[in-house]
């Protein structure tokens, strides 16, 4: 059967040990106060949460899933009462800005309970992630008036966020929305329109729900330049700021899924609802981008965290079933079989999900890390490289942890056999949750898409050159570590590749407009690749003077990675220079 104990040893040494993070910390007031002591308590606590709270409703909330009966929402049995307790618990703030009753917690920790939530229930993690996501985009662009109006109410739990984008007929294509938005007398708008594909658009969880929705003005430009966002709430605040009037925003329907099944998917109607800008009008979508960046990155964790679960499943169970005898003799002689752990092609394959978990959760660090530089630093140059630099990791983040993620849930559920395609163990639910998370919050080809064309070919792979600079110096500054003996020139090697590969994108961008779309994929794992074996520089030098059975799993995983992994690179990079003439040549007719 599925389980599930939050990896806290790993990620306390991801934190602690890997990035210094509360070096870090300390150098910005804003965080300041976050102590190592503290943050690991912090771990156990959600640890605790996750394992014990949300674990156990998982597989119910699959077959059960949610339910519409006119335009209102049942979520799962358990849920209610679970998001009640979550909430007075202060997880719904967690991260939430401390003058509107947020905890001001920094991402780099917040990434690890995300992941936590993810492994533990993909469905029900959906609802806070996009509240933590729409109140993001209040807090950043929305007026003094309207955050302390509706983010106390999104940081306690009592209401939910949402993210309007995507139409019936328009998916990525946002420019050709056709949700209007009319001004009215008292400053408000009136907003009319469908959205589909909302999550958690409408639950029996909260009392209030506050969309964000792209809409356009009277006389807006065309295309993307005309969007404007809106704050849309399903009951209008009244005096005392509690759920009154009715708004004209309701759920016409919910989607029956192949996964995620306790995440109420929604049809949204705006019919004059009632809202108000949030921003500059014709900037929503730079507005939105900040929520968009947001769930982005946590998509990609809902991918890592699916991974972890399915592997941790995968060994408890190749520890106990019972089939066939070890090549090298009987393991287990008092019993009619040994364990399939036993076995090199299981080895195999929990090596697989090792080595892509533990390279994940070092990568989500990561780039938690430059998001509080980012958020946190008052060091103007700082901020600035750690807002490119989360830019550039961030499609990479969302597109190779759940690309990866898929491949480790379906490997994990290999490891089972047959059992793994029964439902009553577990293992098949892990694969069809992690499924959508290539597809939803842009589509890991547009992933690539963006890697590869705004923020690589835009500027000439300027943001690859300074990433690849401080690569290279941390490597030169630690080239002494005992650790790094046999895989440095590895790492170089990769990093080489990298910039190849950074040079022929560009090359042939240069030469045909189609190059990107032929190679965006392509160069994104590359990038991904070589990411992961740095970080695993960085994991392997962690370890030293360390003879515990902690790092002496660490070295073999990292090990077992620079071995199985790394070279998949090189056959991406012939990949990628094979251009585009085969794949736009044969004329549509002829597919």
């Amino acid at each position: 059967m599925a389980i599930y104990k939050a990896p806290l040893e790993d990620m306390r040494f991801v934190l602690n040990d890997v990035f210094k993070a509360d070096e870090q910390w300390a150098t910005m007031p804003a965080t300041a106060e976050v102590t190592r002591d503290l943050s690991d308590a912090i771990l156990e606590e959600a640890g605790k949460m996750t394992e014990g709270l949300l674990f156990p409703l998982n597989r119910n909330g699959d077959e059960q899933g949610c339910s519409w009966n006119d335009g209102d929402v049942t979520t799962p049995d358990g849920f209610k009462e679970a998001f009640k307790t979550f909430a007075e618990n202060g997880w719904t703030a967690f991260s939430g800005n401390p003058e509107f009753g947020g905890q001001g917690m920094p991402k780099s920790l917040a990434v690890l309970f995300e992941e936590m939530m993810h492994s533990a229930n993909s469905s029900f993690a959906l609802y806070p992630a996009l509240t933590s996501g729409a109140c993001l985009a209040i807090d950043a662009h929305a007026s003094e008036e309207l955050k302390a109006q509706y983010l106390p109410k999104l940081y306690s739990g009592e209401w939910a966020g949402t993210m309007c984008l995507t139409e019936p007929h328009s998916g990525t294509d946002l420019g050709i929305g056709r949700t209007k938005a009319e001004p009215n007398d008292d400053g408000s708008y009136s907003i009319s329109g469908t959205k589909i594909f909302i999550t958690g658009g409408e639950h029996d969880m909260t009392s209030n729900h506050i969309h964000l929705v792209l809409a356009k003005l009277p006389g807006a430009p065309e295309g993307s330049k005309g969007i404007s966002l809106f704050l849309v709430p399903k009951f209008l605040p009244d005096a005392d700021n509690n759920p009154g009037e009715r708004n004209g925003a309701t759920c016409g329907s919910i989607e029956h899924k192949m996964g995620i099944k306790g995440s109420a998917t929604c049809v949204m109607n705006f019919d004059n609802a009632k809202g108000w800008i949030i921003g500059e009008p014709n900037q929503g979508l730079a507005c939105m981008f900040t929520m968009m960046n947001y769930e982005r990155l946590s998509i990609g964790l809902q991918g890592l965290g699916l991974g972890e679960v399915s592997y941790q499943s995968a060994v408890d169970y190749a520890r106990e079933r019972l089939q066939g005898r070890s090549a090298t003799g009987a393991k287990n002689p008092e019993g009619s079989a040994d364990p399939i752990i036993v076995h090199g092609d299981v080895r195999r394959m929990l090596m697989n999900m090792r080595a892509i978990n533990e390279g994940g959760r070092a990568l989500a660090a990561y780039v938690g890390m430059q998001l509080d530089a980012a958020k946190f630093s008052e060091d103007a140059d700082v901020k600035k490289k750690a807002e490119d630099r989360v830019a550039l990791l961030t499609p990479i983040a969302k597109a190779f942890f759940t690309d990866r993620g898929l491949e480790t849930t379906i490997t994990g559920q290999q490891v089972f056999g047959g059992h793994g395609y029964i439902r009553e163990w577990g293992m098949e639910q892990f694969v069809r949750d992690c499924r959508i998370s290539q597809i939803y919050e842009g589509t890991n080809g547009i992933q690539a898409l963006d890697l590869a064309g705004r923020k690589v070919a835009r500027n000439g792979g300027k943001s690859v050159d300074a990433f690849l600079a401080d690569a290279h110096a941390w490597l030169d500054a630690n080239a002494g570590n005992p650790q790094l003996a046999d895989i440095l020139e590895p790492v170089k090697a990769a990093l080489s590749l990298l910039k190849d590969a950074t040079a022929e994108l560009l090359a042939q961008t240069g030469e045909n407009p189609d190059a990107i779309n032929a190679g965006a994929v392509e160069y994104l794992d590359i990038f991904g690749y070589a990411l992961y074996a740095w970080l695993w520089a960085q994991m392997l030098a962690a370890t030293d003077g360390r003879d515990d059975d902690f790092a002496k799993a660490k070295r073999i995983t990292g090990q077992y990675y620079f071995q199985r992994f790394l070279p998949k690179a090189q056959a991406l990079l012939a990949q990628l220079k094979g251009g585009a003439a085969t794949l736009m040549e044969l004329d549509a007719d002829l597919f």
